[in-house]
């Protein structure tokens, strides 16, 4: 029973990235091919939790056409005198949508070590799932919030401490994301 207990923990968040239950986002490998004429809008939402952290974002909002890749940046700025480690998590609201909602590149793949003082900005690389426009779940749905919660991360068995290197990709807002991402 105890280990029933600590295996379900691990086995229920692998079962939500896998299928995008619960709102829960999947990681991609590849861009779709096919880009709708449609439109969501995507709202970001940051917040902290036991961290003495700044953590926003650097836009509240953009419309994409469904299939199209959106590039997103969120800033955090540790506010303590020593170095912290932090783990993002995140989902989307509606949970229809968790399924269709999917990132190519994001800083909650890993956990983020800030140093004293220190502003990073994140990239986010995301695209909404064609599929989103035919399931009848999500159809006349025309807003998707992606959220984010930073908490202090538990360390990884084996694992050095190593601060934020995830570069800020110099893009305008709205513009195409490099080739490979």
């Amino acid at each position: 029973m105890v280990g029933a207990a600590y295996a379900a923990v691990p086995l229920y968040k692998m079962f939500c990235q896998a299928t995008g239950f619960d709102g829960t986002v999947r990681k991609a490998e590849a861009k779709p091919t096919r880009v709708l004429d449609r439109k969501v809008k995507i709202r970001f939402d940051a917040n902290v939790r036991s961290l003495p952290w700044d953590f926003s974002t650097e836009q509240v909002s953009q419309d994409i056409r469904i299939g199209d890749t959106g590039l997103a940046f969120f800033k955090v700025t540790n506010k303590s005198d020593k170095a912290l480690t932090g783990r993002a998590m995140y989902n989307v609201v509606p949970e229809q949508a968790g399924p269709y909602f999917q990132k190519l590149e994001c800083f909650c793949f890993t956990s983020q070590t800030i140093e004293p003082g220190q502003t990073v900005e994140f990239p986010v690389v995301y695209f909404v799932d064609p599929q989103f426009a035919d399931d009848p779940e999500t159809k006349g749905k025309s807003e998707i919030t992606l959220s984010y919660t930073f908490f202090p991360a538990v360390p990884e068995a084996g694992a050095t401490k190593q601060a934020a290197t995830t570069p800020r990709i110099v893009q305008p807002l709205g513009g195409k994301p490099p080739t490979g991402l």
